[in-house]
């Protein structure tokens, strides 16, 4: 991060004159901030307060990469949206957001889906990476770009009310594959749109990560680089593990071709016994070919009315006691929200004499 003299107008040294009166901070560290530039990856939960903390502090260039629209099932925690925003898209809605809040630094929007393709020249331009997202395909993705391109990671994860904030990749330091070296087996991890969230805690988490993020910039303080931070807000309790490097993890050189495929085949050695799949474009082509088919959604009432691709709703708590309403001579797709449901209940058909069953790859997230 290149920093020069300090230079700010008169209405900055107002803005930001609370930083300008800490000795810690000062001009000098006012001005690191404004010339950093902070990728955020994921504009949800996490990625909100992030995105209000670094613009507000002044941080000079923010990223915003997320190619999803706003749904109402996101108000509850994602704080920059409001009802008038329901399907437009995140990083846009975030950004103009963001440049009302603080119209001094600049804000880039990336409205892509993140790959091994275009990682690596997504984060050269930046110093500095905060991962939001809320997958683990991603998670590595993010980790590994960041190995290989020198750039330290800001991470934070949240589970219905624990949540977890680490740094990787600080200057030497372990990366994400020295504390996670393997995806968890199906059904360990659910997405909070499975199990649900308690809506303040993305904002206790992600205000922690915007923390890490500001003491990198000002190189102030004890980075979290080494210890993960637990957080259980039931109990109000905060516990600190310690993890080292693990030099294999440090030395990476190429990004792997499919971080989907990396966690479904780390899964399926963990549980042979996973039902098959199918991915969303083949699931579309086979309804156009009008090949017999019963599509089977397993979700919750609430979550169907909020979006539907068709199909016969069984919830999966109920599916044991409506098997009868299936044929187990008509193939079956099974769909839920993240494909975690689905594979269950794909598992529990196939149990029960069902011939041809799949279960729809990753949900609905890419139908």
């Amino acid at each position: 991060m290149n920093t020069t003299e300090p230079t700010f107008s008169a209405a900055e040294n107002n803005r930001y004159n609370r930083h300008l009166l800490l000795p810690e901070v000062g001009p000098l560290g006012q001005q690191k901030l404004k010339a950093a530039k902070v990728l955020v990856v994921g504009c949800g939960g996490l990625g909100c307060p992030v995105l209000q903390y670094l613009a507000a502090a002044g941080v000079g260039t923010l990223g915003l990469l997320d190619f999803d629209t706003v749904d109402d099932s996101n108000l509850q925690r994602q704080v920059l949206y409001s009802t008038a925003d329901v399907g437009h898209p995140k990083a846009v809605v975030a950004a103009a957001r963001l440049h009302a809040q603080n119209p001094f630094i600049e804000l880039r929007t990336h409205q892509v889906h993140l790959s091994a393709t275009n990682a690596l020249a997504l984060f050269a331009g930046y110093d500095v990476v905060v991962d939001c997202s809320d997958n683990f395909a991603t998670r590595y993705l993010v980790n590994d770009a960041c190995v290989i391109l020198g750039k330290p990671l800001v991470f934070g994860a949240i589970f219905k009310f624990e949540g977890q904030v680490s740094v990787f990749n600080y200057q030497g330091g372990p990366t994400y594959r020295c504390l996670y070296p393997e995806p968890p087996a199906p059904g360990d991890a659910p997405s909070c749109s499975e199990t649900g969230v308690l809506g303040v805690l993305p904002g206790l988490v992600g205000t922690m990560q915007a923390a890490e993020a500001l003491k990198i910039i000002l190189g102030l303080g004890e980075v979290l680089s080494g210890r993960l931070l637990l957080v259980d807000v039931l109990g109000m309790r905060f516990q600190t593990i310690r993890f080292r490097a693990l030099a294999a993890n440090q030395q990476l050189t190429e990004l792997a071709p499919d971080y989907t495929a990396f966690c479904g085949e780390v899964r399926l050695a963990v549980n042979p016994d996973r039902a098959p799949e199918i991915g969303a474009d083949e699931l579309k082509a086979w309804q156009q070919s009008l090949r017999p088919l019963q599509l089977l959604d397993v979700r919750e009432p609430h979550e169907q009315a909020r979006r539907s691709i068709g199909g016969q709703l069984i919830p999966l708590v109920q599916l044991t006691e409506q098997l009868a309403q299936l044929s187990p001579e008509v193939p079956v797709v099974v769909h839920c929200a993240s494909g975690v449901r689905s594979q269950k209940a794909a598992q529990l058909l196939l149990a029960n004499g069902f011939i041809e069953v799949y279960s729809l790859r990753n949900g609905l997230a890419d139908y």
